[in-house]
């Protein structure tokens, strides 16, 4: 009987553990420890491809007998990257930039197999925020709920309030696109193992 195969999510984020996990893959989570704030890429596919790579790579230093998981997510409008919020001052004003308009969420992937081989990809959702009263902002952010999040907003939570509509993937505004990963890790697993990952048996590589 083979062994069950090892993936490790490289990032602390409790909702794409959580997403992970919804679909039935065992993993085990070991934080990546880059700095984000260090990465000075402008394009936003280009931001997230290389941190979500940096990530995956971080951890794969570590760790050889697992496929590891590098994720980032950002918000773009006009031009702007918009990342976590250091500051309540900061959350209220990525919120007022966003208020009556639409934006785009970025989460880059990257894959690292026990063998070393590496894929990438990415997705981008469209989201569009109503216009929003300042006490709305005042008390999301008092709430604290922004401050770990790309953009100052988690549409999971309080802040599905602020969005009238979406076009792309759900997940991917969440954190974690889960039709792009799952595309991404056929290209390094076959059927079987991935069944096996998912604990639907042994299953074949047909």
């Amino acid at each position: 009987m083979q062994d069950k195969p090892k993936l490790i999510l490289a990032s602390h984020s409790p909702r794409r553990a959580a997403l992970l996990r919804q679909t039935g893959f065992d993993f085990e989570i070991i934080a990546s420890t880059v700095d984000e704030a260090g990465c000075r890429e402008t394009d936003p596919v280009r931001h997230v491809l290389a941190l979500s790579a940096l990530k995956a790579q971080a951890v794969r230093a570590n760790v050889k007998e697992a496929l590891v998981i590098g994720a980032d997510t950002i918000v773009s409008t006009s031009g702007m990257i918009l990342g976590k919020p250091g500051s309540r001052e900061e959350s209220c004003a990525m919120l007022e930039r966003l208020s009556g308009r639409s934006h785009e969420v970025y989460t880059g992937l990257t894959l690292i197999g026990e063998c070393g081989d590496q894929v990438s990809g990415h997705e981008m959702t469209k989201v569009h925020f109503r216009k929003l009263d300042p006490w709305e902002i005042r008390d999301y952010v008092n709430s604290r709920e922004p401050l770990d999040k790309a953009g100052a907003y988690g549409i999971q939570g309080r802040a599905a309030l602020f969005v009238d509509r979406i076009e792309g993937c759900y997940f991917n505004v969440v954190g974690f696109p889960l039709s792009r990963f799952f595309q991404l890790l056929e290209t390094l697993w076959p059927p079987g193992k991935i069944r096996m990952a998912m604990g639907l048996g042994e299953g074949t590589d047909e």
